[in-house]
């Protein structure tokens, strides 16, 4: 069972979908597929605008965003956590970059943000759901902040997108980007980017020949993608869409709310540390859960032993918080069954080293809103 903040497990219809006979990528079947998918993805944006898929990782989708507006003058980028750290070095290979750091699990200081963007930042990039700490980062009031200076609003949407409420319209932010491997419960291989009418104004052509969005802009008119799609994955990403219709994207993101929220309850009853530290305008992530490990409890005895006995893998610490906390993935089509099963046997391992208390009745107790 694969209980980490991506790449999820894959429903069975999923992966039935996936198993069809190839199509024409340049026939009429394939752009009725794609514009199911394009309308699928606006909703969960939040955004009328347009919407290009691109064949490749989330960070190819994040490369794709930043280098094809670089013609901003200098670009402020906010890391308190492993994503947001990434954002800033590519940034930096594109344009002249300010990143604005705070410690990891630490909330984003709005003060410091806005003292960088005075300096003559003309765009914000910023992580919304930033899985190596559990962190939700305040979208809406940093959009508010870059659109006071004027400026572009990135937002790496990666992991909340389908998961999570996201309104790029209503917030301000011009362009965002998720990845299929996350919320939307698909494998890895396609991210799709989001972009305003304002973005275009500051396209650059000096960005890489496959991820100028210009191209996906040009084809998109006739649903197209300017060069060879995974189809299978598209095959994926049309049936992922119907699923989250027929659940009801509120309800969707009601069932990661309570889903996150009873891993929270379980872990304050066993006694355990949640890792991030939010604030009055950031909170705890909804689709993933960062514990610190108990004192003298290893990496390897918690996870290692998880999967070998359970078959179970949660993650581990990113960077320096290696070995010092782990995080439990609750997104796409996760239920109780895989969160019940998974507290329980993190509870029976830790137990054997006499730091844990029994916490499952309360996570019971939430799980009961669903």
């Amino acid at each position: 069972m694969l209980m980490i903040p991506g790449p999820v497990q894959v429903h069975g219809r999923i992966l039935r979908a996936m198993s069809r006979q190839m199509v024409g990528h340049r026939g009429k079947k394939f752009s009725e597929i794609m514009k199911y998918c394009v309308d699928g993805l606006k909703e969960l944006f939040g955004t009328d605008g347009d919407v290009y898929i691109i064949s490749g990782s989330g960070t190819a989708g994040l490369e794709a965003a930043i280098a094809s507006f670089s013609g901003v003058k200098r670009i402020t980028c906010v890391d308190n956590g492993k994503f947001g750290d990434r954002l800033g070095r590519i940034a930096s290979r594109c344009t002249d970059t300010d990143v604005v750091r705070f410690e990891w699990g630490k909330p984003v200081d709005l003060e410091a943000v806005e003292r960088s963007l005075a300096e003559g930042s003309e765009a914000l990039a910023f992580v919304h759901n930033e899985t190596s700490t559990a962190m939700l980062n305040p979208a809406k009031e940093l959009a508010k902040l870059a659109k006071k200076y004027d400026c572009l609003v990135i937002m790496d949407a990666i992991t909340s997108v389908g998961g999570d409420e996201v309104r790029m319209d209503e917030w301000g932010v011009d362009v965002a980007i998720v990845g299929s491997q996350k919320c939307l419960g698909i494998p890895p291989g396609l991210a799709a980017v989001a972009v305003s009418e304002k973005a275009w104004e500051y396209y650059s052509e000096k960005c890489p020949f496959y991820l100028d969005l210009a191209a996906y802009r040009k084809k998109s008119r006739d649903y197209q993608t300017p060069y060879t799609p995974a189809v299978s994955l598209f095959f994926a990403l049309e049936e992922a869409i119907r699923m989250i219709k027929e659940e009801g994207l509120e309800n969707r993101i009601r069932r990661h709310r309570i889903l996150s929220k009873a891993v929270r309850a379980w872990a304050g009853e066993a006694g355990l540390e949640l890792f991030p530290e939010p604030d009055e305008i950031s909170s705890y992530s909804n689709t993933v859960t960062a514990i610190k490990l108990p004192e003298g409890v290893g990496d390897k005895d918690l996870r290692g032993t998880l999967l070998n006995e359970y078959g179970i893998t949660v993650s581990g610490g990113q960077e320096h918080l290696k070995g010092k906390i782990f995080r439990i993935g609750n997104m796409g089509n996760v239920g109780k069954r895989e969160i019940v099963t998974t507290l329980a046997a993190i509870e029976d391992v830790l137990s054997r080293f006499n730091a844990c208390k029994p916490g499952l009745y309360a996570a019971f107790e939430v799980l009961r809103e669903l």
